[in-house]
């Protein structure tokens, strides 16, 4: 069962949280690019209801690995609470401030057609932050400093 769990977990993190990177990370520049151009809203709208499907769809994540921890009797241990730390401040980012400085800066485009740099700027960077927790938990997983399970 617990490799079962495991590969649910990882094929689960893989589906969910790679759209929401990809598509956070392309955002800002697609914003940028339907402003200057005045075309690519499609995109913009798009790449929006990816990153709100998709972390949906992330939260089995959390979920899947905790019952993986459970069954490998790691709940415990320091890389784990560590990630799910991470995990939590990710998700926290993705919905305090990527998500809905998103949707403004679409509601932007749509209605007066105009958008401040400074917010796709910053939409940046805190997908850059949201980027960079998942790499560290990421890492985390696989190196799973003082773990006693195994390499």
């Amino acid at each position: 069962m617990t490799k079962f769990l495991l590969a649910l977990h990882v094929l689960v993190a893989i589906v969910a949280v790679g759209p929401v990177t990809v598509a956070a990370s392309m955002f800002p520049p697609a914003v940028r690019r339907a402003h200057e151009e005045a075309t690519g809203l499609g995109t913009v709208r798009l790449l929006h209801r990816i990153c709100r499907a998709y972390a949906a769809v992330g939260i089995a994540v959390p979920v899947l690995g905790v019952a993986t921890g459970a069954a490998m009797g790691v709940l415990g241990d320091a890389w784990l609470t560590a990630s799910m730390a991470l995990t939590a401040a990710a998700a926290g980012v993705l919905a305090a401030f990527v998500l809905p400085r998103q949707g403004e800066l679409l509601e932007e485009l749509t209605g007066q057609g105009s958008v401040v740099r400074r917010g796709t700027v910053q939409l940046a960077m805190f997908t850059g932050v949201f980027n960079l927790l998942w790499a560290t938990v990421t890492v985390l997983m696989i190196v799973r400093p003082g773990s006693t399970t195994g390499a």
